[in-house]
């Protein structure tokens, strides 16, 4: 299978961490490698045997800042079919999620490195393995964390940012909805059937050939995964101290008619007053 290019992940001087390139492979309980080695390809798989865990890390060649985090989950659901286009109702069953820093990104000295690992119950029937670059919970709830669940008749691609899945299954799984019945034609009465006459043939009928069901297409995968964000804390309104006096009010809104009014009569009575006192004198 082809590696993806890997791309560049760092940061911004203003925190923003960037995408960054996932690589993954499967390993076995004596943690062997199974199949191939480190990948990025995409797309849907079907499983001869179940997957069993599966390590994670960041391509090599990128440049990741301290306190970037790239969230991978692995979910494990049950389904009605073996694949995507039969996958029907899909019941998430397990989920587990690891966060990848610049510490996981793959360099020269890997041999004696340990990587992050995903693992999940293993489905004893129809099921589909999804792995994918968020924390979110594809189960069908509401709120936050949660999503809706991958639903093919419907068109719900999820998870979103898929890195790769797989489906298989041998058999129905015990909480599939039962089978409808095929209902019973309703018999009509037979009506003679009229005779054609001698050297006549009637003119054969034009059928139409049933459409051909187009395949479906099953939903987008990518290696580039973004990282986890996070949302600045609120910063609080300063409020106003009771122990603050007020300020003298000078628009509009202060008394000043009732301040000038006040002044003239202390001119008035001191003008009365000087009036007063030069009458006694002369």
């Amino acid at each position: 299978m082809p590696v993806f290019g890997a791309g560049v992940a760092n940061a911004t001087p203003g925190g923003t961490c960037q995408s960054a390139t996932v690589q993954y492979r499967l390993v076995g309980a004596d943690g062997g490698v199974v199949g191939e080695d480190w990948t990025s390809q995409g797309g849907f798989r079907s499983w001869d045997t179940v997957p069993g865990p599966v390590e994670v890390r960041l391509a090599p060649g990128q440049k990741v800042a301290d306190g970037c985090k790239y969230p991978v989950s692995l979910a494990e659901y049950t389904t009605e079919g073996p694949n995507w286009p039969t996958s029907g109702r899909q019941t998430m069953v397990d989920k587990t999620t690891v966060y990848l820093t610049a510490e996981d990104v793959a360099g020269d000295d890997d041999a004696k490195r340990t990587w992050q690992k995903l693992a999940v119950k293993l489905p004893d029937c129809y099921g589909q393995i999804d792995l994918y670059g968020d924390d979110v919970a594809y189960d069908g709830k509401t709120g936050e964390g949660h999503g809706p669940a991958p639903y093919q008749p419907d068109g719900v691609n999820t998870p979103y940012h898929l890195i790769a899945a797989w489906n298989g299954g041998e058999k129905k799984c015990a909480d599939s909805p039962p089978e409808s019945p095929s209902p019973t034609p309703t018999p009509t009465p037979s009506e003679p059937t009229p005779s054609t006459p001698a050297g006549s043939t009637p003119p054969a009928e034009e059928t139409t050939p049933p459409p051909t069901p187009k395949p479906s297409a099953t939903p987008p995968t990518t290696p580039d995964v973004p990282p986890l964000s996070s949302k600045p804390p609120v910063t609080p309104e300063p409020s106003s101290s009771d122990s603050t006096p007020p300020l003298a009010e000078t628009g509009a809104g202060a008394p000043v008619g009732l301040i000038a009014g006040g002044a003239a009569v202390v001119i008035a009575v001191g003008a009365g007053a000087v009036f007063a006192a030069r009458s006694r004198r002369s």
